[in-house]
């Protein structure tokens, strides 16, 4: 029996995968699609589609885990609303992008070529930061923040953590990487992220809360356009968000157990992943190739599996270890 055109099997697919980006995306503030997406390309579905349900699903899951940030008091909402107003004039831009790369036969090409590209970048440059994190450097400012704080290009905005930035320079940030979130079906989540921390100085825990918040929002643009051109495949959005309203309520109740920096190598082989099963995909497409295919898929719900078993893990060990701590502190008589 089918569900709206699915297989049950693969109905169970989705809810569980669901589930893992649920986790993920409420610990790390990165919306998922950059992992719903491949995923969809790599089991045949059509970019707009792919593109077009990842933002739905976003949107989706953003809600969620919005509300668990915001209960930890770890959203700057000033800095969400100029993500949001720059991003969604970029999600258009990408958007049409898309479209017309389409009407050339050329889509599916370009946009799996650029998941590569970015996911690898980014991978790369989060692995080298993780394996040569300093703990004596661990409380400074990056480079990159203080260099941008010093343009000072008025009117300039208070963030919280106490620094302070161009308000044209937020709004240039937020429309590029609204660019790529409309051309590649991503939240920008997994861009947006790094670029609060580096690029503007703010604390991990306020970047991933802002994150959230603003995904909601331009999470909603972006599948509102797509399903507009008919490009959101509710069998493939719903499944997946059944299993993530559990997932994300995880995954935010464990920034307050966890530090993130303890998984950042994890997170970063999971985007490296991400981009080796598009790249497999591609190569066992092009060389007819289909034992590639099947690797390209256990590369993809692979990493997603043990990013979200390290988060869960560490979760437990966590409380375990105040657990002993309280014992320790309140020794029965």
């Amino acid at each position: 029996m089918e569900l709206f055109g699915i297989a049950a099997t693969q109905l169970a697919a989705f809810v569980g995968f669901g589930l893992l980006i649920g986790i993920l995306f409420g610990f790390f503030g990165m919306g998922g699609s950059f992992l719903v997406t491949p995923a969809l390309l790599v089991m045949g579905y059509d970019s707009t589609t792919a593109v077009g349900s990842g933002l739905a699903f976003v949107f989706g899951t953003s809600v969620i885990a919005a509300l668990r940030h915001r209960d930890h008091g770890q959203v700057d909402y000033k800095l969400g609303l100029l993500f949001i107003v720059g991003m969604t004039a970029g999600i258009e831009v990408g958007k049409e992008l898309v479209f017309h790369l389409k009407s050339l036969g050329i889509a599916d090409l370009i946009v799996s070529i650029s998941y590569i590209g970015l996911l690898a970048t980014v991978g790369l440059l989060m692995l080298r930061d993780s394996l040569t994190d300093d703990a004596s450097e661990s409380d400074e400012e990056p480079a990159i923040a203080r260099k941008l704080q010093a343009i000072e290009l008025p009117p300039m905005v208070s963030l919280k953590g106490g620094t302070e930035v161009s308000l044209w320079l937020t709004l240039a940030m937020a429309l590029a990487i609204g660019v790529l979130s409309g051309f590649l079906g991503v939240g920008g989540g997994f861009l947006l992220m790094p670029a609060m921390m580096y690029g503007l100085g703010v604390p991990a825990a306020v970047a991933v809360g802002t994150d959230v918040f603003q995904i909601t929002a331009s999470g909603a643009f972006g599948a509102f356009t797509y399903g507009m051109s008919g490009a959101v495949d509710l069998s493939i959005v719903l499944p997946l968000l059944a299993g993530s309203a559990m997932g994300a309520r995880i995954g935010a109740g464990a920034t307050a157990l966890v530090d993130e920096s303890e998984i950042t190598t994890y997170f970063a082989a999971m985007l490296l992943a991400g981009s080796a099963a598009v790249a497999s995909k591609n190569l066992g497409n092009a060389l007819g190739i289909d034992l590639l295919n099947t690797v390209s898929m256990v590369l993809i719900f692979g990493a997603a599996l043990l990013v979200s078993g390290a988060i869960v893990w560490a979760s437990i060990a966590s409380l375990r270890a105040r657990n002993r701590q309280s014992t320790a502190s309140n020794p029965s008589d």
